[in-house]
């Protein structure tokens, strides 16, 4: 297996993601070549460490992915020189339940993949007291193998030294140290971090990160200790078949968000993407056999989707004959009606009777297992899968049939329970809030 190394925090928005972008950037300007992976269900961090890195970066999930399936994209990595897989969230958080493997946290990951935990702790307003706060986390789990920590936030050169005795007293290894000033910071909306291809000056962002850490950092102490164990005795993976062998995939800045690994998955059972861009008018190929809307942020882009007649009069056209499914955006374009936050109402595609606001903001969050009570395109009733939801819509109203049973990570009954129409011409549409991540029980 190809070493690698879990950057971590005790919290969100301690700097995991500068840190990440910046390794990645400098270790690649060093000529490595740095496998990244996400870990949790994120869809916007992905698409940054592949600017970063050159590589695409994959999801790694332990509450929606069994053992296998996680093998099985760490696998990808083995023409690289290193791993790095940038945590979410605190390093031990995660949900309640289990999932297919575990809740969900990057200590699972970490301790599965055998990739130490590179810790970086936000030390402003403490000195020697950080090194209780790592010393916690480098021990809670004895089997969680620990690199050391990055100070982040470090405020002069006597702080530093503070923070360094008492690391160095609790036996733990510094890798850097993040001054105060100089911190280099990404755009942020709703969602989380501005989506990497609506970033301006992105090149010069990154380069900023990667010159930063690597001013900051020891890079020969952080590549030695990355490590990575064997992992024979993962049981088999079957990945969701693709929806269709030819598929249309909206892509553009009103529909980005979608797995990686799904897109990687259908190719490699020999399905081709057909990439088209609603916001640019452009209606589904014609030569596809089903049309998948993945989320994103449509409702920055009403006003263009509501005007794009071509995209909503060529989409109908598709649907009356061959499966279309939305996800999460993709599932508001796909209704009537989408009230932007200024509380004017756009049409939208009308395959759906789906109607949704922004002007009454509601944030839905968290882990999604929907058994399907209809056909969905490529499966069957009665499957069960796992996904993800994140957003701020709020249902107006909902008349068609529902698409699944819906549970939350606690086993809680789900509202959003998507929808499904039949169509004259023996199309079907469908859609889901949620994002799919996996098939339960796959391995």
């Amino acid at each position: 297996m190809t070493p690698g190394l879990m950057i971590s925090a005790p919290a969100s928005g301690t700097g995991k993601t500068i840190l990440m972008l910046g390794l990645l950037v400098a270790l690649r300007a060093r000529g490595l070549t740095v496998q990244p992976f996400k870990s949790g269900p994120d869809y916007i961090d992905p698409a940054f460490h592949q600017a970063a890195s050159g590589r695409a970066s994959l999801n790694l999930d332990t509450w929606s992915m069994g053992a296998g399936q996680i093998a099985a994209h760490a696998g990808l990595s083995g023409d690289a020189d290193l791993v790095l897989a940038e945590g979410s969230m605190g390093l031990f958080d995660g949900v309640a339940r289990p999932g297919e493997t575990g809740i969900g946290s990057s200590a699972e990951i970490a301790r599965m993949m055998g990739w130490p935990v590179v810790l970086i702790l936000d030390v402003s307003g403490q000195a020697q007291s950080a090194a209780a706060v790592a010393r916690g986390f480098a021990t809670l789990r004895p089997d969680l193998p620990f690199a050391g920590v990055v100070l982040n936030r470090v405020a002069s050169p006597r702080h530093d030294a503070l923070i360094r005795e008492g690391m160095a007293d609790a036996g733990l290894t510094v890798l850097g140290a993040l001054p105060r000033q100089g911190n280099v910071e990404l755009p942020e909306r709703h969602l989380g971090l501005v989506q990497a291809e609506e970033t301006t000056e992105l090149d010069r962002l990154l380069a900023q990160a990667g010159e930063f850490i690597a001013a900051h950092c020891d890079l020969d102490a952080i590549i030695a200790a990355a490590a990575a164990r064997p992992l024979s005795d993962t049981p088999p993976y079957r990945p969701l078949p693709p929806p269709g062998q030819r598929i249309a995939l909206a892509r553009d800045a009103a529909f980005s968000f979608v797995y990686p690994h799904l897109i990687a998955e259908w190719r490699g059972q020999g399905a081709t993407v057909l990439p088209f861009s609603p916001l640019d008018d452009q209606p589904p190929d014609n030569s596809a056999d089903a049309c998948w809307l993945p989320g994103g942020y449509p409702e920055l882009h009403a006003g263009r989707l509501s005007a794009a007649a071509k995209f909503r009069d060529g989409l109908v056209r598709f649907a009356q004959t061959r499966p279309v499914h939305g996800e999460c955006g993709g599932y508001m374009a796909l209704g009537a009606g989408l009230v932007d936050a200024d509380g004017q109402r756009h049409q939208m595609a009308g395959l759906l009777g789906l109607e949704t606001s922004y002007h009454k903001r509601r944030m839905h969050l968290g882990y999604r297992r929907a058994e399907l009570i209809a056909p969905f395109p490529g499966l069957a009733p009665g499957t069960a899968l796992r996904g993800h939801e994140f957003h701020y819509a709020s249902v107006l109203s909902q008349p068609d049939a529902p698409l699944a049973r819906v549970t939350d990570a606690g086993g809680n009954a789900v509202p959003e329970t998507g929808a499904h129409r039949a169509m004259p011409g023996g199309g079907c549409v469908t859609g889901t809030f949620f994002h799919l991540i996996s098939r339960a029980g796959a391995g």
